[in-house]
């Protein structure tokens, strides 16, 4: 079934055709919708990411049910390496810790397990409830990248890239 982690309040578990529905279904909730979009046929889009070679996919359970997924990606360049992170959460289950708890199990697991030195993360700029989560987590503002993604309107936002070193890992 592959790795398994254990949160305080999650469990992260590698995502299966099984979740497609349910995280369809967070996918559509309008807050997730405006940040991840994905078309007109979510469940192709979650799919093709499930499916995405380079991207592992995690969903995260709390409360016996599956809440939203958290995904990474590296950049194995030896001159380069790092690993990126990126999650999405059901908001009924906004401000309980489980994104927090989520972000922390996979940034340990990735330390730990992976040997990554540096994480990455790049919210949108006007996104502070998802900022002060990586911060608690230890991640750091490192700039912000203007014009850097497509809004749902088609226009471009700025996001904050965000790093955490290994020894910052709160």
């Amino acid at each position: 079934m592959g790795t398994i982690l254990h949160g305080a309040h999650v469990t992260l578990r590698p995502a299966a055709s099984e979740d497609i529905p349910a995280l369809v279904a967070i996918r559509r909730t309008p807050e997730v919708y405006a940040r991840w979009r994905g078309g007109d046929d979510l469940t192709d889009a979650v799919t093709t990411d499930l499916a995405e070679s380079d991207t592992e996919t995690f969903v995260i359970e709390a409360e016996g049910r599956v809440v939203g997924a958290v995904q990474w990606y590296a950049n194995d360049d030896d001159e380069y390496r790092h690993a990126g992170l990126d999650i999405y959460l059901d908001p009924v289950r906004h401000g309980r810790g489980y994104g927090t708890d989520a972000v922390r199990t996979l940034a340990r697991h990735l330390i730990e397990h992976h040997r990554f030195h540096r994480l990455v993360i790049d919210p949108a700029a006007d996104n502070a409830p998802a900022i002060r989560c990586y911060e608690k987590v230890g991640f750091r503002p490192v700039g912000v990248m203007r014009q850097y993604e497509r809004g749902s309107d088609g226009s471009w936002h700025d996001n904050l890239l965000m790093d955490l070193l290994a020894a910052e890992l709160v």
